[in-house]
C-alpha cells in the first residue's frame, strides 16, 4: 500500500504552471479560431533509446496520474497570469472551470519500452490536452531514465540488494522522485525519508564520516553506535585504516556485528581483504556494504567480490549518462469539427533531421516466438492482428477524467521484473548496442 493511497498529507501540489508558456498560447488562439473543442489524440513516445540502451523503462506514470488530478487554476494562478499579460480575460475564464475531463491509456509502470512504442496516450479535446504536455514529458523522461539506469545496475548486481542514495546529489524534490524510479527499476531501499514518507520505501542509513571524526577516537565512534543502535547496526570503516576499523569494529560489537561499510579505496581488494578478516575474527555473517561512485560497470566489476550490497548516489539519479529519454508528445490524430462524434484523421509532422512521426492513434503489443521471449515491439493504427490481440501493452489509466488505474509501487516493481525477464538474453549485457527489439508497424486510417 502506498503512503499516498492512505490520505496522508502529502498531497501534490497545483501542476498548473509546470508547464511552458507556448501551451497557454496556443490555447488562446485556439480558443479564439474556434479550433480549441476538436477531438485529439497526443502520444509520447521516443525516436530512439539512448546511446547504447537496449530497453528502456517506464517509470514515473503514478505520479502523472497525481499530476493530472491536480492541474487546476486557482486564484493565484490566474492573477499571475493577468499581471504577466500572457493569456487575456476570456482564456483565463476558461481556465478557472479547467479539469482534464479525457482518457489517458499508456504502457503500465514498469514495463519495458523501444523506439517508436506509444508510451502514452492522451484523448480529450485540443484544449484539455495540449495543456499537459510539458507536466507530462518533465516527470516521464526524469523518472524514465532514473528507472532505465536503475534496472541495469539491477542486472549488474546479480541479486545483491541496491541501496538508493542520491537524494545530496540532485534537486530535493527530483531526489524523491528518482527514488521512487529507482525502486521501481530494481532497488532495494532508499536513504531518502522523504520518498519513505511519501511512497512507502524502505529506509535505511546509520553513520557517515562526520560521526567519526567527532569523537576523540574511532573506538569512541563505534561504541556510540553500537551502543545506540545495537550490535546490528552498519559501521564505517575507511575514515582512517580499514583493517583496524575491522578490528575494532567486531571488538566492540562482537561477531554479531550487522555490516561494514566500506566507501573509498579499491574497493575489489579490499572487499576480499575485509570478508578475509571478518572470517577470522568468527564474524562470519557480517555483511559488506560498498558504495563511492558506483555505476553499472563499477558494479558488474564487483560480481566476483565478497559484497553483500551496493549503495548508489550520483549516478543513479542522473540516469548514469543519460538524464532524460527524449520522449516528444505529439498530435497524431484530430476531428474536424468539434462534434463529440466527428470522425479523427491521421495528422504527422513531417520535416527534414529526423523528427518525423506517423500520424494515427496507436495501440502496441509484443510479439513473442515460440519460447515465449519477446521478438518484436508491433505498434499500429486500426484493427489489432486476432494474433497480437491478447499481447497488447496498453492499458487504461484515465477515463472521462478520472483515474482508473492506481496501484501499489510494489506492483509496478514487480511488473518491470516480469518484463525484463521476458525479453532475450542479450537485453541485459552492459556492452554498448541497439534496441533489443525491433519496433514493426501496421498502419491503416485512423
Amino acid at each position: 500500500m502506498n503512503a499516498a493511497d492512505l490520505g496522508l498529507p502529502v498531497a501534490v501540489p497545483s501542476t498548473a504552471l509546470f508547464t511552458d508558456r507556448y501551451e497557454l498560447t496556443m490555447l488562446q488562439a485556439a480558443l479564439r479560431a474556434g479550433t480549441a473543442d476538436r477531438r485529439s489524440v497526443f502520444e509520447v513516445f521516443t525516436r530512439r533509446l539512448p546511446e547504447g540502451r537496449r530497453y528502456g523503462v517506464v517509470g514515473g506514470t503514478g505520479r502523472v496520474l497525481d499530476a493530472i488530478e491536480n492541474f487546476r487554476f486557482d486564484a493565484d494562478v490566474l492573477a499571475f497570469l493577468a499581471e504577466q499579460g500572457i493569456v487575456d480575460e476570456p482564456t483565463r475564464a476558461w481556465l478557472a472551470d479547467y479539469r482534464f475531463r479525457g482518457d489517458v491509456w499508456g504502457y503500465p509502470e514498469g514495463e519495458v519500452y523501444f523506439p517508436g512504442s506509444p508510451i502514452m496516450r492522451v484523448e480529450g479535446t485540443f484544449a484539455e490536452a495540449v495543456l499537459l504536455e510539458t507536466v507530462i514529458l518533465s516527470i516521464l523522461n526524469h523518472d524514465s531514465a532514473v528507472a532505465a539506469a536503475a534496472s541495469r545496475m539491477s542486472v549488474a548486481a546479480g541479486g545483491r540488494p541496491l541501496i538508493e542514495m542520491g537524494a545530496r546529489r540532485t534537486h530535493e524534490l527530483a531526489a524523491v522522485a528518482a527514488a521512487r524510479a529507482a525502486y521501481v527499476g530494481g532497488f532495494a531501499t532508499t536513504s531518502d525519508l522523504a520518498a519513505g514518507f511519501r511512497y512507502n520505501i524502505p529506509t535505511v542509513g546509520t553513520s557517515a564520516h562526520a560521526f567519526t571524526l567527532l569523537h576523540d577516537s574511532e573506538r569512541d565512534a563505534f561504541t556510540a553506535q553500537v551502543d545506540s543502535l545495537g550490535s546490528g547496526t552498519t559501521l564505517l570503516v575507511d575514515t582512517f585504516d580499514v583493517t583496524e576499523a575491522v578490528r575494532m569494529a567486531v571488538d566492540i560489537a562482537g561477531p554479531g556485528l550487522g555490516a561494514v561499510r566500506i566507501d573509498s579505496g579499491d574497493l575489489l581488494l579490499l572487499a576480499h581483504r575485509v570478508r578475509q578478516q571478518l572470517d577470522d575474527l568468527g564474524a562470519v555473517k557480517t555483511k559488506i556494504v560498498v558504495t563511492s561512485d558506483l555505476d553499472e560497470y563499477a558494479i558488474a566489476s564487483l560480481a566476483a567480490a565478497p559484497v553483500d550490497a551496493y549503495g548508489v548516489g550520483t549516478q543513479l539519479v542522473t540516469g548514469s549518462g543519460h538524464p532524460t529519454c527524449s520522449m516528444v508528445y505529439k498530435l497524431v490524430a484530430r476531428a474536424d469539427d468539434g462534434g463529440a462524434d466527428a470522425p479523427l484523421r491521421a495528422v504527422a509532422k513531417k520535416s527534414m533531421g529526423g523528427k518525423t512521426s506517423i500520424g494515427g492513434r496507436k495501440w502496441a503489443a509484443r510479439r513473442l516466438d515460440a519460447s515465449g521471449i519477446a521478438e518484436a515491439e508491433v505498434v499500429g493504427t486500426g484493427p489489432v492482428p486476432e494474433v497480437l490481440a491478447d499481447r497488447q501493452l496498453l492499458v487504461e489509466l484515465v477515463r472521462g477524467g478520472e483515474v482508473v488505474a492506481r496501484e501499489p509501487l510494489d506492483a509496478a516493481r514487480d511488473r518491470h521484473a516480469a518484463a525484463r525477464a521476458g525479453l532475450p538474453m542479450s537485453a541485459t549485457q552492459l556492452s554498448r548496442g541497439e534496441a533489443v527489439l525491433p519496433t514493426e508497424y501496421l498502419t491503416h486510417d485512423v
